[in-house]
């Protein structure tokens, strides 16, 4: 069911004022391993004003069924584990392994009230696929990606893969390009070598940010 754009609005901020701070808080622990630690005031604006805008996106683009659900906990996580890949290069499983099992949860609850099974069976087919194809690179080259990346493409797989298959190979070329072109500035500035590691993670979710968000809301289920 779609929304006004004023009621979506308020259901983003409200989400993001409450939950934005609690993911900044996330971050800095997880990257730190103090429980004690807070993050920047700056950090907390950014989780707060991210959070927002994916919620409202996710909002726009499914309206209010689970399947909206699914999109938004991904967003929280996603941010989370960005930030703390950004910090010390790792995808920790007490924030990958919930989201996995909570975004698939809300895709069957999506399928049995909407009869959204065949999206259901793409994207699981989807999250399969991209796992053991990253788990096939990750053997191959174990200095290329980290086994959190593998898991990471399984969960990306099964979301974009749900919303189409076109949705994942653009999810897939967009992340490619952005971690491409990070890696590229990265040198050019000097804050990086042709051989220092970058984390995969970040790049991966800005291109499934960036696929979904350039999909059709009557495309998806």
């Amino acid at each position: 069911m779609p929304l006004e754009p004023p009621v979506v609005a308020a259901v983003a901020a409200g989400c993001a004022l409450v939950i934005g701070p609690w993911l900044a808080r996330r971050v800095v622990r997880l990257s730190s391993g103090d429980e004690e630690a807070r993050p920047r005031p700056v950090g907390t604006l950014a989780a707060v004003v991210l959070l927002g805008a994916l919620v409202a996106g996710v909002v726009e683009l499914t309206g209010v069924r689970p399947a909206a659900v699914a999109l938004a906990w991904a967003a929280g996580a996603g941010l989370v584990l960005a930030g703390v890949d950004l910090a010390v290069h790792r995808l920790p499983d007490r924030v990958l392994l919930p989201a996995v099992a909570a975004c698939a949860t809300a895709l069957l609850i999506d399928a049995v009230a909407t009869g959204s099974w065949p999206a259901l069976a793409r994207g699981a087919l989807a999250a399969g696929v991209a796992f053991v194809l990253a788990a096939a690179a990750r053997i191959a080259s174990p200095e290329g990606l980290g086994f959190g990346d593998v898991k990471l493409l399984g969960l990306l797989g099964l979301l974009l893969g749900w919303a189409g298959w076109g949705v994942l190979l653009a999810g897939v070329f967009l992340g490619l390009l952005t971690g491409a072109v990070a890696s590229l500035v990265l040198v050019a500035t000097r804050r990086a070598g042709w051989r220092s590691a970058v984390p995969f993670g970040p790049p991966l979710l800005a291109g499934a940010v960036l696929a979904l968000a350039t999909a059709a809301p009557a495309g998806l289920g």
